[in-house]
């Protein structure tokens, strides 16, 4: 043997052996150490030699925590399960062979209930064990469920810090294995309640118990329902938020001044404030028919209530509910709340007046179009309250213009009375007043009213852009936050005011955005330049390439910046004699690097960086589709990026990322469409061979309903461009339509896909996933034809028929009906199969008390008529007797557009099934339509045809058809190759009938008469 031979050998039995001894020499340390943080940070030592050595390689360790767990000696069982939390902490997988026999100890420990730091320990290493756990394991979990709740009440006892952090446990259950959760409903809720009721707790633990509270609601609403588990939830919210703060105070959210408001205050989370969020999740989540019936009997009374934070808590409550139960408030309460929420604003308590702006708010945002009719009463109260408001008093004067932001939004047209008015107050205020405060709120309002006012503003632009002027050229830091609201205001204004107004100063702006970034370093100000950016491209196009380069590069480092990731680290941070001072983002880097670090028990994201990303990604969308192919060199190097933000653990970047990269396939067949060639298309395929996959694994697999809403936008909107391209094999095929219908049968995982029940009501957020999904069926009938999609659609079809029974709300009905009839459309003479089956759907609607409904199915009969074939031709007498009673007797505009709309179409696809002298006079009556112009496409198309095969119908009809023709030409009521066809039609007539003609002429309005005329020009 060589002496190298010889040294090497000697020297590794040197190191096994001592590396042996030291493992042992630990385990003992820690048995013998008294104080807690030497024996924490030994604990932690044990951990990271365990994971580079594996169990395998030290046996011992599992054996020491087993036998330890068991010991009579109280510290001995501390010191056993602290060492296997800290190794589970850094590493639970490698115990994976080892969970049976943990969880049998953890049925052993849980039961120790005089010694805290073992319940303590049990629980941390349960929460880290469930996380890892196969599926086949889960039933071990489940008689834990009782002993975990013990544990938790005994550690209350003892440290309340503590138990709120075991309380994590059933995060990890939630998170991963609800199925475990769902069977103890009735152990775990009541549970969380009597800590939430329990005032002599801290705050901290109340709203944990809150939040594991909410977080049920989200994933097992129905659950809760069926274990009637609503009523006492809602009787333990209501005296939380009813709760009065400590005599001589005020809550946080009702102090005057913003500047008196605590920034700590502002962060921290009160069970009052939690139990609000958990109405808001019940609206969101359960049935408003459910919730509703067993709510109003709670809020009423606070409502009524002559105490200001009763009174205050029932506000509340109305504006969350707005979210989530929109169309029944609308359908049904909209007046009632209304007037309760516009009487609160002159209670003589600012806490019900706040709470009271609160509401309107929510109201003014989530119940478009409808709120918006009682803008003539709403308006002028909320300019008469802001008049009022003390300046100085900005907490007080924010939620005022909160609600006055929200409600003047989506006005339109009816906005223009009190433009004059909210003008001058913004301008002045904007120019004249001494506090930030003021012109921040000031400027925000502008760019609100611009969103409603659109192209009405134009009168005030050089007022408008003179003042922001001064505040987006500054270089004060005092004045920075009114110049990124003023940047953000620009953005909005460019969208509203368009081309004519903005694109002399588009360079201008795209310069000072791109200035702005260069010299301040702060995401909110980046995330408007990008926006500014998103919303130039619009009126821009192809002339932005020249800043491309630049706005590419800044919001690619926007989306892998780390900026803004706080490290959180454990109390119990481990002391190491030799540690080096590192720099934070070094700590990041080799947090990503490194598999974990004992000492950082988690990470957070500022919101304002989380927001800057959302933002980037939905900018460099926009960009891409408006740039189109001056994009073209960019595309691969922000796809690939954005394509990792899907995996995000922020919803709102997951969604934006899913849009964004719609837009940039999206962007990509423009391309393909302005310049055709081989090696654009390959490119095209590549990309939908990138994003449709992820996509429908994220429809299905995605927790959040907002982001399945996002991704499946996304699909519907390739497949409406891209078409057949997105389905080329008949995997593809199979693979999108198996999504659609696990949406419709609520399979997917944001759905609740436990749940046993179809026929249930459903929450309306759960409704509007549905109708996305609903959307993709008439796209993919037209991507790939009627035949192709016929099979696929018989499977659709049972599951659509089921949501226009009596049971479901006017929503679901709706939406059933539009959905077939589009389907309807888009399948073509394959649809004859289906006539049977639908029809009857279709004439149950048109009776249904609900005008959406209605003219639905009236638009259904049409297009059924028109594509129904022999079937539905021998069902016309019976389709015309529904359309003629529906013409006595109705009173809803869109509906009676929409018999014109179906008699047109069983004229073209059958006019001697149709006694025309009868019915073409009494649809000329019905017209010009008042509200669905899309339906004059066909209706003029049926004139047209009736003409050229009819003649002497249309002539005996000329003075009506002359009255609708004069009414419509000129306006944007018909499309302009409809309008081209009208015109040649009159040069006809009046070549061929001039007598007639000028009969006609005579016998319609002035104006009207001058129109015809008018178009009677040369040929």
């Amino acid at each position: 043997m060589s002496l190298v031979t010889h040294f090497l050998i000697t020297r590794f039995m040197f190191y096994f052996l001592f590396h042996s001894s030291l493992k042992s020499l630990l385990l003992e340390a820690i048995q013998r150490e008294p104080e807690h943080k030497v024996r924490y940070a030994l604990a932690q030592l044990t951990a990271v030699i365990l994971r580079n050595e594996k169990l395998e390689h030290w046996p011992q360790f599992i054996q020491f925590v087993l036998q330890t767990s068991r010991s009579a000696v109280p510290e001995h069982r501390q010191v056993g399960l602290l060492v296997l939390k800290c190794a589970l902490d850094l590493s639970a997988e490698l115990f994976k062979t080892h969970f049976p026999d943990l969880i049998k100890m953890f049925h052993h420990t849980l039961n120790d209930l005089q010694n805290p730091p073992v319940l303590f320990y049990t629980l941390q290493s349960l929460t880290s064990v469930v996380p890892e756990m196969a599926s086949n394991e889960i039933n071990l979990l489940r008689s834990l469920i009782a002993k975990i709740l013990t544990a938790i009440r005994h550690l209350i006892q003892s440290n309340e810090v503590q138990a709120c952090e075991a309380m994590e446990v059933f995060d990890e259950l939630m998170e991963g294995e609800v199925s475990v959760v769902v069977h103890h409903l009735a152990e775990i809720i009541p549970f969380c309640l009597e800590l939430a009721v329990n005032t002599s707790l801290s705050d901290n633990l109340r709203v944990k118990a809150l939040s594991c509270l909410s977080f049920l609601i989200k994933l097992k609403s129905k659950s809760i329902l069926k274990q009637k588990l609503l009523t006492p939830i809602l009787s333990a919210l209501f005296p939380i938020m009813c709760v009065e703060p400590p005599p001589g105070q005020m809550d946080p959210e009702d102090q005057e001044d913003e500047s008196e408001i605590l920034e700590e205050e502002t962060e921290v989370q009160t069970p009052k404030h939690f139990a609000v969020q958990v109405i808001d999740m019940l609206a969101l989540h359960l049935p408003p028919e459910k919730l509703f019936p067993q709510l109003t009997p709670l809020m009423e009374p606070c409502l009524l209530s002559s105490n200001p934070y009763q009174r205050k808590a029932g506000l509340m409550c109305l504006g969350v509910l707005s979210e989530g139960c929109a169309e029944h408030i609308r359908s049904k309460h909209l007046k009632s709340m209304l007037k309760v929420v516009c009487e609160a604003l002159s209670n003589e308590s600012q806490v019900v007046r706040n709470a009271a702006l609160f509401a309107l708010g929510q109201f003014s945002q989530n119940l478009q179009p409808d709120i918006s009719e009682y803008s003539d009463s709403v308006l002028p109260l909320l300019l008469g309250y802001i008049s009022q408001v003390d300046p100085s008093h900005t907490a007080h004067l924010t939620k005022a213009y909160y609600a006055l932001e929200n409600f003047v939004e989506n006005l339109g047209s009816k906005i223009e009375p009190y433009l004059p008015t909210l003008m001058e107050r913004i301008l002045v205020s904007l120019d004249n007043s001494n506090s930030n405060r003021v012109k921040e709120l000031s400027v925000s309002a502008l760019g609100a009213i611009a969103n409603g006012a659109e192209k009405l503003l134009l009168p005030y632009f050089s007022s408008v852009m003179e003042s922001l002027k001064v505040h987006l050229v500054q270089t004060g830091e005092e004045g920075k936050h009114i110049q990124i609201q003023c940047l953000e205001t620009l953005g909005v204004l460019v969208r509203n005011l368009g081309k004519d107004a903005f694109l002399p100063l588009a360079e201008d702006c795209c310069l000072l955005g791109l200035g702005l970034c260069d010299r301040m370093d702060d995401p909110d100000m980046r995330r408007c330049a990008y926006s500014l950016f998103a919303a130039l491209s619009g009126i821009m196009e192809d002339s932005i390439s020249v800043h491309l380069e630049k706005m590419t590069t800044l919001m690619l480092l926007s989306l892998k910046s780390k900026e803004g990731i706080v490290v959180h680290y454990s109390e119990n941070r481990t002391f190491m004699l030799f540690e080096d001072e590192a720099d934070e983002d070094d700590v990041i880097q080799d947090a990503e690097e490194e598999e974990e670090d004992p000492d950082i028990e988690g990470f957070s994201v500022e919101n304002s960086y989380i927001e800057e990303k959302e933002d980037a990604c939905l900018a460099l969308g926009e960009i891409a589709y408006n740039a189109s192919s001056s994009f073209f060199p960019y595309l691969d190097s922000c796809f690939k990026e954005m394509s990792k933000h899907i995996e995000s653990p922020y919803t709102g970047v997951r969604k934006a990322a899913y849009d964004a990269l719609g837009q940039l396939v999206r962007s990509m067949n423009n391309v393909c469409k302005k310049n055709p060639s081989e090696a654009n298309t390959a490119a095209l395929l590549c990309l939908l061979s990138l994003l449709i996959p992820p996509c429908l694994h994220g429809a299905l697999h995605d927790k959040e309903r907002a982001v399945v809403m996002s991704i499946l936008d996304t699909l519907n909107h390739l497949l409406k461009e891209v078409k057949e391209l997105c389905i080329r094999e008949p995997s593809q095929l199979e693979n999108l339509c198996t999504v659609i219908q696990a949406v419709l049968q609520c399979k997917t995982l944001c759905q609740d896909p436990d749940a046993d029940d179809e026929d249930e009501q459903q929450a309306e957020m759960d409704s509007m996933l549905i109708e996305y999904a609903g959307e993709g069926i008439p796209l993919i009938a037209a991507a790939v034809g009627g035949a192709t999609f016929a099979p696929y659609f018989a499977g659709f079809l049972p599951l659509l028929l089921n949501k226009v029974k009596p049971i479901c709300s006017p929503a679901e009905k709706s939406f059933a009906v539009g959905t077939l009839a589009e389907s309807v459309v888009a399948i073509g003479p394959a649809t004859v199969q289906f006539v049977q089956q639908i029809l009857p759907a279709f004439i149950t609607g048109v009776r249904d008390e609900d005008n959406e409904v209605r003219s639905n199915s009236v638009f259904g009969l049409g297009v059924l008529a028109e594509h129904g074939g022999d079937i539905i031709q021998q069902q016309y007498p019976k389709l015309l007797s529904i359309l003629s009673s529906i013409i006595s007797c109705e009173k809803n505009a869109r509906v009676m557009d929409n018999v014109c709309g179906a008699v047109s179409r069983m004229v073209l696809s059958h006019p001697n099934g149709v006694p025309l002298e009868q019915v073409f006079p009494v649809m000329l009556r019905s017209m010009p339509l008042k509200e669905d112009f899309e339906e004059n496409t066909t209706v003029f198309k049926c004139i047209a045809f009736l003409y050229e095969n009819f003649t002497s119908q249309v002539i005996t009809q000329l003075a009506e058809i002359a009255r609708i023709f004069g009414h419509c030409l000129g306006t944007k009521e018909i499309q302009p190759d409809t309008e081209n066809c009208l015109i040649l039609l009159l040069r006809d007539i009046a070549q061929k009938f001039p007598q007639d003609f000028h009969n006609a002429l005579k016998s319609v309005p002035a104006e009207a008469a001058s129109k015809l005329s008018a178009v009677l020009g040369p040929a």
